[in-house]
């Protein structure tokens, strides 16, 4: 009864071989940057099994190199979790969102499925299709793209193990450029997004400084910062609703 819901056999087809071809790119931009995030895993001392189940299980650059950071500093299992969570938590919201788009009667589990793995790319892809959003295209698109995510991790784990120190700090250095290309283009959009990364830098650097706060460990200090940053962000500067995402 469901499948008719969702439509057809061929139809379920023909648009699970829609959302693999639209995750192809999507892939091979995985490849290339997870390759990065495999350089922090192995300093995190993570084996390249270990950081290809961890790209797996978790699709999400900032919460990973939270993550493997959290690791590195020997941080308790809570406050990698909690630093995890506090990354991702932009998914989320965008769950919510594509609840709005489910047909109704649409199964948990299918909404489950759908959960497990939304990125960026995945619900920009999967958000701009018109109508009701038909699980089986999420599924092509992830079973496209994730497999890449999580073997790149994996490569850059392996190639950490296998090149000159030196070589692999250069490597390291690619993710945070990656990071900056996220922040750059709307911070030169928008005043005060330039101004509350300036003070997430100050703010970082001062918590690693004052006396009290800076024997905390790193997660603690991170996961602290980004709730208090962000919530001040948000009571001070709201977004307007009729402004554009």
């Amino acid at each position: 009864m469901e499948q008719k819901s969702i439509g057809g056999t061929e139809s379920l087809k023909r648009v699970f071989a829609e959302g693999m071809r639209d995750g192809v790119p999507i892939g091979m931009g995985y490849l290339a940057v997870s390759f990065s995030l495999g350089i922090a895993a192995r300093n995190a001392g993570l084996t390249p099994f270990q950081s290809f189940l961890a790209s797996l299980l978790c699709n999400a650059s900032a919460g990973e190199y939270a993550g493997f950071t959290s690791i590195a500093a020997h941080a308790a299992f809570l406050e990698i979790a909690l630093v995890t969570l506090i990354a991702n938590a932009r998914y989320l919201l965008m769950s919510c969102a594509m609840s709005q788009r489910m047909r109704p009667g649409i199964s948990v589990w299918h909404r489950l499925f759908m959960a497990f793995d939304i990125t960026d790319e995945l619900f920009g892809i999967a958000i701009a299709r018109p109508g009701y959003l038909n699980p089986y295209y999420t599924y092509g698109a992830v079973l496209t793209a994730a497999p890449c995510w999580a073997f790149g991790t994996a490569l850059g784990t392996i190639a950490g193990n296998l090149l000159p120190e030196q070589l692999v700090s250069a490597f390291g250095v690619a993710l945070y450029g990656m990071f900056l290309a996220i922040i750059i283009p709307p911070g030169k959009k928008n005043p005060v997004v330039a101004g509350l990364v300036i003070l997430c830098f100050g703010a970082s650097f001062a918590a690693s400084k004052l006396p009290v706060v800076s024997q905390w460990s790193e997660g603690t200090r991170t996961i602290l910062l980004t709730v208090l940053l962000a919530s001040g962000a948000a009571i001070l500067f709201p977004r307007k609703m009729e402004e554009n995402p």
